[in-house]
Order: structure tokens, then sequence, then C-alpha cells
């Protein structure tokens, strides 16, 4: 809940970036302890919505609907690498574990798990080319914008959509239509990137001048 919530106010600008967030400020606010807050800070820092400050508790970080877009775009250039290095090597088994978990992404329903599921996935899929450079440099882009990837949780059909395109591009894998497999996957990554970069474009000019009640003011949480 306090992750949640703290997600929600940075997205719609209740919580600027640079803005500081301090432990007893937070619990008090949510009515908990220390410990709570403490493990939700750590969350959402490792999802990159804060980063920690010595001394002085932690800190917004910005979000960028230039960055994600960009992001997507990188990704997609090494991705199809990673596809096409790895496409001849796959197996029956590690088809077969890249089904299990492609399964287990569109099942998710939480943050946390369909974050997790999702990179499995595309691991999965360039895994068995063996690129540890490669998959290390998409595995810290996949770190960068996993905070903007949640956002498709706030749009359910468009998370749907993404579903059925990770479908057609195993599908198209495992028939072994490669130029096809990797075509579709740019695309994913692209349309991925411009969806979010909308999506945020919007949200950031839909702040609101005013907070409500029932919303995380900064008197509370600084």
């Amino acid at each position: 809940m306090i992750v949640d919530s703290l997600r929600r106010a940075i997205i719609e600008g209740l919580l600027s970036p640079g803005e500081i967030l301090r432990q007893d400020n937070l619990a008090k606010h949510f009515a908990v302890s220390r410990i709570p807050v403490r493990e939700a800070l750590r969350q959402l820092e490792s999802e990159g919505w804060i980063e920690a400050e010595r001394n002085r508790g932690a800190r917004v970080t910005g979000v960028s609907a230039a960055e994600v877009r960009e992001i997507y775009e990188i990704r997609a250039v090494l991705e199809a690498t990673a596809l096409r290095a790895a496409a001849p090597l796959h197996t029956r088994a590690t088809l077969e574990h890249a089904a299990k978990v492609l399964r287990a992404s569109c099942a998710s329903k939480d943050h946390a798990s369909y974050a997790r599921f999702n990179w499995e996935f595309h691991a999965a899929l360039y895994a068995p080319a063996h690129r540890p450079l490669l998959i290390g440099m998409i595995d810290s882009l996949h770190a960068q914008g996993e905070r903007y990837l949640l956002l498709k949780l706030e749009m359910p059909a468009h998370k749907q959509q993404s579903d059925v395109e990770h479908h057609q591009i195993f599908k198209a894998l495992r028939a072994g239509n490669l130029d096809r497999a990797v075509e579709m996957l740019q695309e994913h990554l692209l349309q991925t990137g411009e969806l979010l970069a909308n999506y945020l474009t919007q949200h950031l000019a839909k702040r609101p001048a005013k907070r409500g009640a029932g919303r995380v003011k900064r008197s509370d949480a600084a």
C-alpha cells in the first residue's frame, strides 16, 4: 500500500523530482512503524523512483518522456541483435522455459511480479546466445525502464496487447521465422516506448494545482 501510494504520488506530481522523503514523517502519515516504510523505500529505490541520500532520507528522482522513449529505442536495437544470435541455439527445453515464463507474465496482476516475469521472458529469448556483455547491457536498460514499464498496469488494455505481442514473437521464433520474430520484437519495444512516453506526457500535463483529500502531501512526506 505504501509503495503504490508513493508511486502514484510521484506519477501525478504530488511528489516532485528532488523532493526529500523521510521515514519518520512517512510512518506518521501512513500510521505504521518505520519498518514497512523502510522496506517500501527500498523497493521504490530498486525500481528507480527514488534514490537514497546520506543523512537526508530519500530523494524523488525525475521521470521523463524523452528518457523512456530513448531507453526503448536502444533496447529495440540491442534485443534484435540478441534474438538473432540466440535463435539458432534454442532447444526444446529453452523454448519450453520461455513459454512457461510467458504464461506467468501474462497472468501477473501486481507490479512486482509483472516486472519480474516480463524481464524473465525477454531474457529467456536471448539466453542461448551466451552473450554476457550484450545481455548485461539489455538488463541495465530494462532496470532503468522498469519504473516506466509498471505504468502499463495503469492501462489494462495495453498490458493485454503487450501479452498478445509477446505470444506472437514467441510463436514466430518457435516456428523458425526469425525475421518475423525480430521485426515484431522491434515493433513491440518501439511502440511500448512511445506509448509510455505519451502516457507520461499526458499525466505530467495534468498535474493538479491543488491536492485533494486522500492524497500524499509533500508536507506529510518531507
